[in-house]
């Protein structure tokens, strides 16, 4: 049976753990993933704490990692999600993409409403990828592709 987390406390405790375990190993997610046999973006994610690994994963990457019985159990409950603590990011990266959406955030709600209506862009149904890319002009681009299905708004 799918359990529920409460907060946020046991599965932030165990993204440490799996953390310091993947340093300690020196395995990079994409190795992670390939235990889990789910793509990178999601078993990150889930490592971190924002999804649950179905039971076969879940077991595939506490063994890697060298984490126990409990960890695996764990990694399979749906997490209060919510990555970052406080309303506006500190960290450089996380704070780039929050700057990338106080910038462009109105533009793309415009241009998805123009073109699917009202509605939302799913954030369960979804898949993220990140590749990385030669740029002409000297050194690397990053390329994101967020894929989520169109759910329109309903009236009731």
């Amino acid at each position: 049976m799918l359990q529920s987390q409460s907060n946020q406390t046991a599965r932030e405790a165990l993204a440490d753990k799996a953390v310091d375990a993947k340093m300690r190993k020196d395995l990079s997610w994409k190795r992670i993933a390939e235990a889990s046999g789910l793509s990178v973006a999601f078993t990150t994610a889930a490592v971190l704490g924002q999804h649950p690994l179905p039971e076969e994963s879940a077991k595939a990457v506490a063994e890697l990692l060298g984490l126990d019985e409990s960890d695996a159990l764990l990694l399979q409950t749906i997490p209060v999600r919510g990555s970052m603590p406080n309303r506006i990011p500190t960290d450089p990266t996380m704070y780039r993409f929050y700057e990338m959406l106080q910038v462009y955030g109105t533009t793309l709600k415009a241009l998805v409403h123009e073109e699917f209506g009202d509605g939302i862009i799913s954030a369960i149904n979804f898949r993220l990828d990140v590749k990385k890319v030669e740029d002409p002009e000297g050194g690397h681009r990053a390329v994101i592709t967020l894929d989520g299905k169109y759910l329109p708004t309903k009236p009731f």
